[in-house]
């Protein structure tokens, strides 16, 4: 029944009906309170209602999300992703919720002993934060040299220089990005990691269009990248492109995946 709840929440969490997912996922605690990835989606859906919410409620929610991820990594230590989340969460919130540059970076060291490339990835963010701009580099490098699927690095470490602005060494990445994906299919999500780079920076809608058409032909798509979102996201970048007809079918096609989807539902992703 837990299980259940879970799934419904992650299907709501992804249709942006964060209010349902939250429900959805709290019963499932309720019914399955050792359940570290049900404490992980309770977190990861109070911080997207957090991230909307006015000053105080998103004070109130942020305690909540920092609790249920410190639970799901209490209930099992080596969970990457709750690592991974509890690590940024950390990173980004104020101390008055529990952050901490400090506490980030124990998290970094936690995840050395089950996901290496994941803790260069969380390091990289902290000397980023920090404005340590040569030992972020150096560190999102480290990352795909230490992923066994080096495609998620590729992609972190092209939104690492988008952000710095560094657009031919971000182009460079995600072409990197683009072939290790397509030589290792469980890494097939970086594309469409790699193409909201691009869609972010403004640059290269046909290398973004690529990305996403070779993510949707992939057979192993996941709920981190929904295909009605990736379909969306392919209908604009057509449109930019000068191909109506092509944007019109990607549309179709996202409403066939989500009948409740509507456009900018996808802004969380």
């Amino acid at each position: 029944m837990a299980q259940a709840h879970n799934l419904t929440c992650r299907v709501r969490f992804m249709l942006a009906q964060r209010d349902v997912a939250a429900k959805e996922c709290e019963q499932a605690v309720r019914l399955d309170a050792q359940n570290s990835n049900d404490h992980l989606w309770l977190g990861r859906v109070l911080g997207e209602k957090a991230a909307r919410a006015t000053f105080l409620t998103a004070f109130a929610l942020a305690k909540r999300v920092r609790a249920e991820f410190e639970e799901s990594v209490k209930l099992d230590p080596r969970n990457v992703e709750a690592l991974s989340d509890l690590g940024e969460f950390y990173l980004r919130a104020p101390a008055i919720v529990g952050g901490g540059i400090d506490k980030a970076q124990g998290i970094a060291a936690q995840l050395d002993k089950v996901d290496p490339a994941r803790a260069d990835e969380l390091r990289g963010r902290v000397a980023q934060a920090a404005k340590d701009y040569g030992t972020a580099e150096q560190e999102f490098k480290q990352a795909v040299a230490a992923g066994a699927h080096p495609a998620f690095q590729w992609a972190a470490l092209a939104s690492y220089y988008r952000q710095r602005e560094q657009w031919n060494e971000m182009e460079s990445a995600l072409q990197n990005d683009l072939s290790a994906a397509e030589k290792d299919q469980h890494a097939a999500v970086a594309l469409y990691d790699g193409a909201s780079v691009l869609t972010r920076a403004g640059r290269d809608p046909a290398l973004a269009a690529k990305m996403l058409e070779e993510y949707l032909a992939s057979p192993l798509k996941t709920e981190e990248a929904p295909a009605f979102i990736a379909h969306a996201r392919l209908a604009r970048l057509e449109e930019k492109l000068g191909d109506p007809a092509a944007a019109n079918r990607e549309r179709a096609a996202a409403l066939a995946l989500a009948h409740d989807y509507a456009p900018g539902d996808d802004a969380r992703h």
